[in-house]
């Protein structure tokens, strides 16, 4: 496999978004079915469901208005906060690498603006997720339940606390870097379930974590660039 580094730009801005948009039509399809096919497909992305979840899934709808021209480029996108929507091809991989699958329970921690937590949605039976600051969860559980999401439930609060009240989960995704393994999350895996986490301070590494009978095997997948994972609520 070759080695690919996922760029993830913080960029500390106000951002407005119109909640209305949710559910309007849109004359993306196109962009989003050339993201699919160009950025996805082409670059080894085989998961039939997640393809369809992608395509699906209108990321224009996530992003600030001012910035939904770029919203199927192949790059993350700020949305403020100092967060970031994650870039189309790295949703699909982690979500293909996690072998999320019809039924299962699986939790994210730092929904943002949501849009994995949607693509997740797709797929699995029950998403929970978790986001740190108040204003980005509050958001997102709007856009979530306007946008008939009724299999996903948002909490505010510290990821690295994970959601001890519905372990243990099929799979775990982590979508910003701690600087070491988070083992409270690995806890609450249940056996045969898989974490999926980017980890380092500096130099990060997509991991692939999967629960045994006897402890947690550890796969190293791709080099990466999250947004750190921090500890604690932020109002």
């Amino acid at each position: 496999m070759k080695k690919l580094i996922i760029t993830m730009f913080i960029v500390v801005i106000g951002f407005s978004f119109d909640a209305g948009a949710v559910g309007r039509d849109s004359n993306y399809e196109m962009e989003r079915k050339q993201m699919v096919d160009k950025q996805i497909k082409a670059r080894g992305v085989r998961d039939e469901r997640v393809l369809e979840a992608l395509y699906k899934v209108e990321r224009h709808l996530f992003v600030p208005d001012r910035i939904k021209g770029d919203a199927y480029r192949d790059r993350p996108l700020p949305i403020g906060h100092g967060q970031t929507i994650s870039q189309p091809y790295i949703v699909a991989y982690m979500t293909e690498a996690a072998e999320v699958k019809p039924g299962d329970r699986v939790l994210e921690i730092g929904t943002g603006s949501g849009y994995q937590a949607a693509v997740l949605a797709e797929i699995a039976g029950e998403v929970y997720t978790i986001e740190r600051i108040k204003p980005l969860a509050e958001l997102s559980a709007k856009r979530l339940k306007d946008m008939g999401y009724g299999n996903v439930k948002v909490k505010w609060g510290d990821g690295y606390k994970g959601w001890e009240e519905f372990a243990p989960y099929d799979v775990i995704i982590v979508t910003a870097a701690p600087p070491d393994m988070p083992g409270e999350l690995q806890s609450q895996l249940k056996e045969g379930g898989r974490m999926i986490v980017p980890v380092g301070r500096f130099y990060q590494e997509l991991v692939l974590v999967t629960r045994t009978d006897s402890g947690f095997e550890r796969k190293r997948l791709l080099p990466v660039r999250f947004v750190p994972m921090l500890k604690g609520e932020k109002g």
